[in-house]
């Protein structure tokens, strides 16, 4: 069973969510910002379910935090927040999905779990894949690139290393820039699908003179191969 810490000072909203998810996860109730950092540096959490609006101080502030240190780490923002620039707000902070309450509980429980199903099949994955060149370490949440014979970072952004482990976790299939857009950034952020050539443009930069690993399809979008 999943771990998943919930981070909101309604008792109403912690009761519908608990028992949403009660028969998908071990739920750690933190009902103020303090809770949630004092249990998040105890323990792993699957995925953190997040407030913006709490007693001391704002969930976007603690998801920012929790990216700056573990990049990885699934976020899910659930609030009465529903204008448009608290959800490009909380996207922009690193966080997987964006619910507005009052919300559905068989919703909510559907979208939780889909992520944990990629969550699992993410853990079977290798945690470090390496090519003659490339070597990405998602323990490390680094990518590194040959240079003189040796491995050296690439010093990858979070959106920039997501998008290197997205493409190259599909090795040789061709991938729609909408695609890209919905599984990177969410459905419900309004980005231009453009911003995605932007992203890859930066992150063929850092690959240097690998950057042809991530080779653009026209009219179709990109895939990534060594070949």
């Amino acid at each position: 069973m999943s771990d998943i810490l919930f981070v909101e000072d309604s008792p109403e909203v912690y009761n519908q969510v608990s028992h949403a998810l009660a028969n998908l996860s071990n739920i750690v109730w933190a009902k103020t910002l303090h809770e949630a950092q004092e249990a998040y540096s105890k323990n792993k959490f699957d995925i953190v379910l997040l407030d913006i609006n709490l007693p001391d101080g704002n969930g976007i502030e603690f998801c920012t935090h929790i990216m700056s240190e573990n990049p990885e780490q699934s976020v899910f923002i659930i609030t009465g927040q529903e204008k448009l620039s608290d959800k490009v707000l909380g996207f922009t902070a690193g966080a997987d999905d964006y619910i507005v309450k009052p919300f559905n509980s068989l919703e909510l429980k559907v979208r939780v779990e889909n992520k944990l199903k990629k969550l699992n099949i993410s853990s079977h994955s290798s945690a470090v894949t390496e090519w003659e060149n490339l070597k990405i370490d998602k323990n490390k949440q680094q990518a590194f690139i040959l240079k003189d014979e040796k491995f050296v970072s690439a010093d990858l952004t979070n959106i920039e290393f997501r998008l290197l482990i997205y493409l190259a976790d599909r090795e040789g299939d061709v991938i729609p820039r909408d695609t890209i857009l919905n599984e990177i950034w969410g459905q419900d952020v309004f980005v231009y699908s453009r911003s995605v050539d932007t992203h890859i443009s930066k992150l063929r930069k850092k690959l240097e003179q690998y950057s042809n690993y991530i080779k653009s399809v026209h009219g179709k979008g990109y895939k990534f191969s060594v070949e």
